[in-house]
């Protein structure tokens, strides 16, 4: 009896409580009706803006892809090419990728013309060597020694690596020590420097300005980028006489293009500013007498026509200006 008591109890509790666990559910539903009901509807937008905040999430968590292993031929080096340089044929050694990035190579390497198929050896018997060492430390540097660094003593202005100054040496030769300014505003010139501004070129038996010379091997070999660099470098160094400017500017005029006028036009700048200078040098009358054997190539005569003509051109200004501010009379 007692037992059946128990059960009897402990059935009665177990429906109470099943029906309240109901009515419990039932107050919560309704309670969570009442409150959509009267809740104010949802804004579209930050629905929106809350789904792609939710999204960019889930996304952040979702492993990434691995990255695509290199393929065998990125992994593979680029073939060493060899190139015998100048009349001695001094050895040099460099990447055909790097070597391509200079049109003439990339034609060379395309046509054979210049190459050895069996040694992959390109000859450049009429090259200095000491100008396409520069050539090749462009290609893989963007730049040759000296490099050109901004100025830390004037703004917008341009310096040479270690162009520190040195011992003035006695010279007979009348110098150049204010080379005008080129390319962008704020050139300064130097002083005298340990770096070396000169070149000797075999196939003349001269010295000249090395980067006059750098200027036109790069219009050779299709530098562009290079040419800017070494125009950018031209009378950063002073002290230059007047014997190397003539023989450099002529050089200039036979191994460029008449298209191709911004050197050109420096070396007529630097002529005209400094006149007085080359006045007084018995240079400026020797080059101009022998400037139609072609010392320096064919066309560099050229230089001196073009210096009469801007120096016309110069005087006219100069006569117009003074016109200008005197009153004219009849």
């Amino acid at each position: 009896m007692f037992k059946r008591s128990f059960r009897s109890r402990d059935a009665g509790s177990s429906q109470r409580e099943a029906a309240t666990t109901t009515m419990d559910s039932q107050h919560r539903v309704d309670k969570s009706a009442r409150l959509t009901k009267k809740g104010p509807a949802r804004d579209p937008q930050k629905v929106s803006k809350l789904q792609r905040s939710l999204g960019a999430e889930e996304a952040s968590r979702l492993p990434q892809k691995q990255a695509r292993p290199p393929s065998d031929k990125a992994l593979a080096p680029s073939p060493i090419v060899t190139l015998t340089v100048g009349g001695e044929g001094r050895l040099f050694a460099a990447h055909e990728d790097v070597l391509c990035h200079a049109p003439f190579f990339q034609e060379a390497l395309r046509s054979r013309h210049y190459l050895d198929a069996q040694t992959k050896r390109i000859a450049l018997p009429d090259e200095e060597p000491e100008v396409f060492s520069a050539i090749l430390e462009y290609l893989y540097k963007g730049d040759y020694y000296p490099r050109l660094l901004p100025s830390s003593k004037h703004h917008n202005s341009w310096e040479l690596e270690d162009s520190l100054p040195r011992r003035a040496t006695p010279n007979t030769t009348p110098t150049i020590n204010d080379s005008p300014r080129l390319g962008r505003a704020g050139h300064t010139p130097q002083t005298p420097s340990a770096v070396e501004a000169t070149v000797y070129l075999s196939s003349i038996g001269q010295h000249l300005l090395r980067d006059t010379v750098i200027y036109c091997a790069a219009e050779r070999y299709g530098l562009d980028e290079l040419k800017r660099l070494a125009l950018r470098k031209q009378g950063l160094q002073s002290g230059i006489d007047v014997g190397t400017i003539l023989r450099s500017a002529q050089y200039c005029y036979a191994h460029t293009p008449d298209n191709d006028s911004r050197l050109r036009a420096h070396y007529l700048a630097l002529i005209i500013r400094c006149r007085k200078t080359f006045k007084r040098s018995g240079t400026m009358q020797a080059e101009m007498e022998k400037c139609g054997s072609d010392v320096y190539g064919e066309g560099s005569g050229k230089l001196f026509f073009d210096l009469f003509v801007a120096m016309c051109n110069h005087l006219d200004d100069v006569i117009d200006a003074s016109n200008a501010r005197t009153p004219k009379t009849i």
